[in-house]
């Protein structure tokens, strides 16, 4: 029988920057190689800020996760571009908050998945940890897989974070975003956040990620991510900057990333 992790493994190309890699690289991970990391540099030079926001992200989701879990009851989470395993992941947080919790990820990406099939697995006997290898421009694909996992009768947490960027089309961001959110149950919660354009170094330093080979990832004003909320009732304080959304410290250091928690009625 042919190894399906070897199958995948074979599609890696290590000469080209990889988005997940050099999001790990940022975030001070090893999952990356010699092009990631001078692909992340580039970007470094003119915006240092981003090792900031790739490890803040981090902490907006573990803050997200814990309020979620211990503030709006809820026990699913499907977590969609997930992105290569590093520390406190979703159903870590959510386990440790509710160990009945059930989390299934979503990633399209052959290296996420290997990862993923030795890493992400249930912290907690009750819950269930799963994953899904899927696009996220395939909604019905991942509601279809997910619901192996998860009960879409009953309030569900919809997280994307960090990855709409890679679809051009405002358009189809929200189309992606009001599809799956059509799909869940009153009660569940959608979780976004993405980089935004507010200041000229951050925009040059995604100009650099796409001079050096990387994925062009789009910048987007706050208000423009603001429109993937329609319908939805904004948990306090709204969208924000994502080191601000109930941090600890009231005078957190602003970045160029802004995110939100929003229910469905």
């Amino acid at each position: 029988m042919v190894d399906p992790d070897s199958e995948l493994a074979a599609q890696l190309r290590f000469d080209v920057p990889h988005a997940a890699r050099i999001w790990n690289y940022w975030m001070g991970g090893k999952d990356n190689f010699q092009a990631d990391r001078a692909a992340g540099d580039a970007v470094v030079q003119v915006y240092p800020e981003i090792a900031l926001m790739a490890l803040e992200s981090r902490q907006f989701l573990i803050r997200v996760v814990r309020f979620l879990a211990a503030e709006a009851g809820i026990r699913q989470f499907l977590d969609i571009g997930t992105g290569l395993p590093t520390m406190q992941n979703t159903h870590e947080v959510a386990q440790q908050v509710a160990p009945e919790s059930r989390i299934v990820y979503v990633d399209n990406d052959p290296m996420v998945l290997v990862h993923a099939r030795a890493l992400l697995t249930n912290s907690s006997a009750e819950g269930q940890t799963d994953y899904v290898h899927a696009d996220y421009h395939e909604p019905e694909l991942i509601l279809a897989e997910a619901a192996k996992t998860l009960d879409f009768s009953e309030p569900v947490a919809v997280m994307f974070m960090g990855v709409m960027g890679y679809e051009p089309d405002l358009d189809v961001v929200r189309s992606i975003v009001g599809r799956v959110m059509d799909s869940v149950a009153p009660g569940s919660h959608l979780v976004l956040w993405d980089g935004t354009d507010t200041t000229p170094a951050v925009v040059e330093g995604a100009n650099k990620l796409a001079e050096s080979g990387g994925v062009p990832y789009i910048l987007r004003s706050p208000d423009q991510l603001a429109g993937c909320f329609e319908g939805l009732t904004m948990v306090d304080p709204g969208l924000a900057p994502i080191t601000q959304w109930h941090a600890e410290d009231p005078a957190a250091e602003h970045i160029d990333a802004y995110g939100a928690v929003a229910r469905k009625p």
